[in-house]
């Protein structure tokens, strides 16, 4: 096997995004051989001992891709300090160690993908590709005409304007109701600070597709990997932008 770049071969060992890992080596948590890493270092899979924390990494170039549907009330983390529900318990024991794609807050639900493909990784989060995220958000608060106008045309944040691709009514009873949105930015807590800015605080929230790939009939707490045409058709929404 050639040499790659360090920091691509520690992300498709499943420690994060290829910035994620770049910010490992700087700050000198990887050594290569017994040295200290730096930005720009190559490694072979076959020869080189790569250690971050001191813990030995596995360089096997094994890409994995899965949508697991992440219950509400679990963090999106591997291992959570305050001893919250994280997703570890939904991962396969053995293969290669993966991440997730993004985040879901501890209280939404839905698809979350995770893999080891870091390069891809970084596209799918990348505001410039815009990948379309669509949720199914339940509210307090009719979601009237004149609310979704005020939706459609975006609100502004303490972070920026937030805008939906595209927003309807699902229902709407009795002062309840429920919509489904299109993202294409994904910041912290977007959605519910979109609709909670127009007098629709939301009482659950799940994702329900990320680009091309669905949360389909995956019931809380399900993995399963991507099939080949699935990882393909990912790939070709993250280099296009759709």
């Amino acid at each position: 096997m050639a040499e790659v770049r360090l920091q691509r071969a520690l992300a498709r060992a499943g420690f994060g995004s290829r910035r994620a890992c770049e910010t490992l080596i700087a700050e000198g948590r990887v050594t290569i051989d017994g040295s200290i890493a730096t930005l720009g270092d190559r490694v072979e899979a076959a020869t080189s001992t790569v250690l971050v924390d001191g813990l030995p990494v596995s360089l096997d170039p094994d890409v994995r891709y899965y949508a697991l549907h992440k219950p509400a009330g679990v963090v999106t983390t591997m291992n959570d300090p305050q001893g919250r529900p994280d997703i570890r318990a939904f991962l396969p024991a053995d293969g290669p160690r993966v991440f997730p794609v993004g985040r879901l807050d501890r209280d939404s639900e839905g698809l979350l993908l995770l893999t080891n493909d870091g390069d891809l990784a970084d596209r799918l989060m990348h505001p410039r590709f815009r990948v379309e995220k669509e949720y199914l958000a339940e509210v307090e608060g009719e979601p009237t005409a004149k609310r979704m106008a005020r939706v459609r045309a975006g609100v502004e944040l303490e972070d920026g304007h937030a805008r939906p691709v595209r927003a309807r009514i699902v229902a709407s009873a009795r002062g309840r109701g429920a919509v489904r949105l299109v993202m294409a930015e994904g910041r912290k807590r977007e959605v519910r600070r979109l609709l909670g800015a127009v007098g629709l605080p939301v009482t659950r929230l799940v994702r329900l597709r990320v680009g091309p790939i669905s949360l389909g009939g995956l019931a809380p707490g399900e993995l399963r990997p991507l099939g080949r045409e699935e990882i393909q058709a990912l790939a070709g929404v993250a280099a296009s932008g759709r």
